[in-house]
């Protein structure tokens, strides 16, 4: 920072000129010198021109507002749960962007011009990296590489050299923040630059190659990668071939790949149905299936659901023996989206209907087209839609004979059913209906093993989420589940599979946890943050404020709900602030400082809710405000859209709605040590009200969240249908499942 005087000196003299020194040092905040043992490198006195002083305290206030987004105004930027990476973070941001600054104010040899483009570009970087970690598109951890590479970019444009060469062997997360500033913009290898940036993002992010083209089409490498990522991703080439620009032409141009020529025909249509077909792609492409035969059952929701049931059954036998489909994907994800807005959101929109009408929807589908109406809306179908009306149509339809069921399904997403069946009390049911009670040993035992082999870890949190009603239901079924953990946990220690090791090692002890005579400390054993406590002094920013930050949406239920929302806060205690158009404040007056921001449900049609959450946020950016509190106010479907835009220095979550494996791990992805209640059914002002009531009067007068003695006054208060369905993070397995396996293995992709 740039009127630095610390020069080199012994420890002993440290106290003598410590009051000059911090008098003539450029300090954004008190903070401690680091401990010295001999000496310490410090930076030189110098004194910015006029020119540039500007610039300079730009800087210094990037700096300072990076280093407090993680929610505290320290030395440390908290980016991951590993203290050494958090230090070098902040030790980047701090000390080696000071060297910089000064490095670039005092070079004889550079011309002013440069020295002001230098040194705006670093504000650049850090205005990037503090929005973009917000948002989840960068990874901060990455910061000391990104400032040294800027460096080094520095070195190279100076002397008019290409910055291609410093910049290829760097990842791509590296790279693309170290070139951002403008001022590399005439450099002689930013042509060079982006071709290189072209080919590290669709290794790093091949899903996000073709949103990279479309801004690059002239790329040498565009025809190749188009038709690497054309088999990776049909359903992206599909979008993009249908639009009318260059990227669409180039895509068009290539006859010589029957896959890229069957799906532009599809995207080109005339008759838009092109989205219809597509699903069926690798039926289609060999001649399996026909246009007709889909144009024959498009129209009607049961008989195409029927199709792509059919398909997916065909699809997952394949798969079964090793051999995967083209455009797989695309249809599951047709699958999910017809079941969802076909059969469940009717059925659960009519949740306050007798049940001859509710259900009527799902009443000619089969006892497989059932089971996926179950399995693929995991988290977004009602508890009553499940077992009054999905579950036990599904059962009678199929003879009641669930083994069978599972056989003609070639057991395709048994373990997510296994999990939602424990969650909604009908798995103790579904295995009675086996015709022989060892299959139901093998199949228990299958579900728990050989979770090393599966992609990602959605199975393995699908394993922990179901143990705990395992548990409480079956308990003999538990203790084989235990024991078979143990037996693959053998298994992999024994074969040096690390990935294996790590999930049954978490097993193990999550499953231990449930019996509570084990008296078994989660913290301790898989080294994760406390989860059944949350301190006040953790929810406090270094002003001893807790802000929060509450979601709203535009729709009816939205509007009646946030006017329910600020009549619950009493005027003895709270005060709110409707002066702002586009969102409200309510602060405490008494007790603790608590700031609650909540955006007004404005016309979500007109996207003017969301228009409200992003000036909101943008607010709370620019005034250094990081809510450690998130509470989601609105339906399931409106959930990834909080996730989006919520903190990462978020602590404690609050999801009216439980979106499954997805939910929990997208939110994880932003803020990795939250805690997350959510519920399995609709949210209940009745059930919310008293959540919020008891949540912000523990936090008004400073009190630490235990949550076992905060749930049990929390039943108290909202004893009501339904409250079952309720979370707390404590029973939240999958979510401590997947902060454990991060913690283990280092990993953030899953």
């Amino acid at each position: 920072m740039y009127i630095k005087k610390f020069i080199p000196f012994l420890l002993l003299l440290l106290l003598a000129v410590q009051a000059d020194a911090q008098r003539r040092s450029k300090r954004k905040k008190k903070r401690e010198p680091a401990p010295v043992v001999a000496v310490v490198e410090t930076i030189p006195a110098y004194t910015p021109a006029m020119i540039r002083l500007k610039l300079h305290e730009t800087i210094d206030a990037d700096q300072k507002a990076l280093l407090a987004s993680d929610g505290k105004e320290d030395a440390v930027l908290k980016v991951s749960a590993d203290e050494q990476t958090n230090a070098a973070a902040g030790d980047a941001v701090a000390k080696q962007v000071d060297w910089l600054q000064y490095r670039i104010e005092t070079d004889p040899t550079m011309d002013q011009r440069l020295k002001a483009n230098y040194l705006s570009g670093i504000s650049e970087i850090l205005r990037y990296v503090k929005t973009g970690w917000r948002r989840g598109e960068v990874d901060a951890a990455y910061l000391p590489q990104i400032i040294a590479a800027y460096k080094k970019c520095i070195e190279a444009d100076r002397g008019r050299q290409s910055i291609a060469p410093v910049i290829r062997p760097l990842p791509y997360d590296v790279v693309y923040t170290a070139i951002l500033p403008r001022v590399f913009k005439d450099n002689t290898g930013y042509k060079d630059t982006k071709d290189i940036l072209l080919l590290k993002l669709s290794e790093r992010y091949p899903q996000k190659t073709f949103a990279a083209l479309r801004t690059n089409p002239e790329s040498p490498h565009a025809d190749s990668l188009i038709r690497v990522m054309a088999h990776k991703y049909p359903q992206q080439l599909y979008d993009y071939a249908q639009a009318n620009n260059k990227l669409s032409y180039k895509i068009q141009n290539i006859e010589d790949d029957a896959l890229i020529k069957s799906i532009v025909g599809m995207a080109r249509s005339d008759n838009k149905s092109g989205q219809f077909y597509f699903p069926f792609l690798d039926l289609i492409s060999s001649g399996k299936l026909t246009i007709g035969d889909i144009d024959a059952v498009k129209d009607n929701p049961v008989k195409y659901f029927r199709l792509l049931v059919k398909t997916q059954i065909e699809y997952s036998k394949r798969a079964a023996a090793g051999d995967t489909a083209i455009g797989y994907r695309s249809l599951l994800g047709k699958l999910e989206q017809k079941a969802k807005d076909e059969f469940v959101a009717p059925i659960n929109g009519l949740h306050e209907r007798p049940d001859a009408i509710r259900f009527r929807a799902i009443q000619p589908l089969t006892a497989e087209e059932l089971y996926y109406v179950a399995v693929l809306t995991n988290g977004l179908i009602y508890t009553s839609s499940y077992t009054n009306g999905v579950y036990p149509l599904m059962m009678r339809k199929a003879g009641n004979k669930g083994d069978e069921l599972l056989k003609n399904l070639n057991f395709d997403h048994y373990r997510k059913f296994i999990s939602q069946a424990a969650s909604y009390n009908t798995l103790k049911n579904f295995l009675s209906t086996f015709s022989d009670k060892e299959d139901t040993k093998k199949l228990m035992t299958s579900f728990v093993s050989n979770l090393e082999k599966t992609e990602g870890l959605e199975d393995g949190v699908d394993v922990a989420d179901s143990y705990a009603s395992v548990y409480e239901t079956l308990p003999e079924l538990a203790g084989q589940m235990l024991k078979d953990v143990k037996t693959n946990l053998a298994r992999n220690r024994q074969t040096g599979n690390k990935k294996g090791e790590a999930i049954y090692n978490i097993l193990n002890y999550l499953f231990l946890s449930a019996d509570s005579s084990n008296r078994i400390d989660l913290t301790r054993e898989l080294r994760i943050p406390p989860v059944y406590d949350i301190s006040f002094n953790a929810l406090a920013n270094d002003k001893g404020t807790v802000i929060s930050q509450v979601f709203f949406y535009g729709d009816q239920d939205g509007r009646n709900i946030f006017n329910g929302f600020l009549n619950m806060f009493n005027p003895a205690n709270w005060k709110i602030d409707r002066s702002n158009k586009q969102w409200v404040v309510i602060k405490s007056t008494r007790g603790n400082p608590v700031s609650i921001y909540a955006n007004r449900p404005l016309n979500e049609l007109k996207g003017e809710d969301d228009k409200a959450q992003r000036a909101l946020n943008a607010y709370l950016e620019e005034h250094d405000l990081f809510p450690t509190v998130t509470i989601h106010r609105g339906h399931s479907y409106y959930a990834p859209t909080t996730i989006d835009y919520m903190a990462p220095s978020s602590k404690l979550v609050f999801m009216g709605s439980c979106g499954g494996f997805n939910l929990i791990d997208s939110i994880l992805r932003k803020s990795e040590d939250a805690h997350i209640i959510a519920s399995k059914q609709i949210g209940k002002t009745a059930i919310n009200k008293p959540f919020f009531l008891l949540l912000t009067e523990k936090l008004r007068t400073g009190k630490d969240i235990e949550w076992i003695p905060f749930w049990k006054e929390f039943k108290g208060r909202a004893n009501v249908p339904g409250f079952e369905d309720y979370i707390p993070p404590y029973k939240n397995l999958g979510a401590i499942f997947i902060k454990a396996y991060k913690k283990e293995t280092g990993e953030t992709d899953i």
